[in-house]
């Protein structure tokens, strides 16, 4: 009879254990993913020219209306936070970052990618978070300098007529806030969006639909709709830039501050919370 004796066993038969991938090192890589698209920089300098040319264009008319006026057209040390922020710059910013942070998701689902991913990463909702907190990060810096830009180039337009405020003048660090943060606020609706429908073309006009065109379907002259309205981002937006009160005289219903600030708070902490609790339950 033969006995066979198994040789010891040698460090090939061990099996590997790759180390657990840290949160860390999903930031780096949705990082890399998100600056290795050629038209991330390119949108993002195209915006911030064109939103702090609006601020520049706004600044202009308005100190040529003063200068035509006379002193007598305006109250001294009045701030003209429209002429700062105007609508037309920072509703385009509110576009084009609820477009970028649903193209952060869309993408790796249209290229397949996502499969990709999700095999390295079990955890989908690491992923999610990981996402959401680079692009975060990223629109907050974007969205800061975009602000300070436009409060610094209106003002020195305004200055001309001696119309410019200082940055501590009551109203101006709210809206200079506020104007930053609606950036990183409608890239994560849009993210958010991304992960529910997965479709470009469809993510898009949701978004484009939900951050833009929703409020105006709700009037502030009704209690009711003005409370819709106002759980509406861009309503918040408007709310926070601006620095006088309501009008006794007006019969519009007008949103509060600490309302408008939890509304900024609110959409992009469920816009992310429901894509989290969907790609867990969803098959990629």
């Amino acid at each position: 009879m033969t006995t066979h004796h198994s040789g010891p066993s040698t460090a090939s038969d061990t099996p590997v254990t790759e180390p657990p991938c840290r949160f860390f090192d999903l930031l780096a890589s949705e990082w890399i993913k998100m600056r290795s698209l050629r038209s991330t920089p390119w949108t993002i300098a195209l915006t911030a020219l064109f939103v702090i040319g609006s601020s520049a264009v706004a600044a202009l008319a308005t100190a040529r209306h003063l200068a035509d006026a006379g002193q007598g057209a305006r109250q001294p040390h009045d701030f003209l936070p429209f002429d700062a922020y105007p609508p037309a710059g920072y509703l385009t910013l509110m576009l084009v970052a609820g477009s970028v942070g649903a193209i952060t998701v869309v993408s790796e689902y249209g290229s397949g990618l996502i499969r990709t991913t999700t095999a390295a990463v079990p955890a989908r909702g690491s992923v999610v978070l990981a996402k959401a907190v680079v692009t975060a990060a990223l629109w907050t810096a974007v969205g800061a300098a975009v602000s300070t830009g436009s409060f610094l180039v209106s003002q020195a337009v305004l200055n001309g007529q001696h119309a410019g405020v200082p940055l501590g003048h009551p109203g101006v660090l709210r809206a200079l806030v506020a104007s930053a943060l609606l950036a990183p606020v409608c890239a994560l609706v849009g993210l958010g969006l991304g992960v529910l429908i997965r479709h470009s073309a469809a993510t898009m006009v949701t978004s484009a639909f939900t951050l833009l065109m929703l409020p105006t379907l709700f009037s502030q002259s009704e209690r009711w709709s003005a409370d819709v309205n106002h759980t509406m981002v861009a309503a918040a937006w408007r709310r926070l830039v601006q620095n006088w009160g309501p009008s006794p005289a007006s019969h519009m219903v007008t949103a509060t501050v600490p309302g408008s600030w939890l509304v900024y708070g609110l959409w992009p902490v469920i816009a992310v919370a429901v894509a989290v609790a969907v790609v867990r339950r969803r098959d990629v």
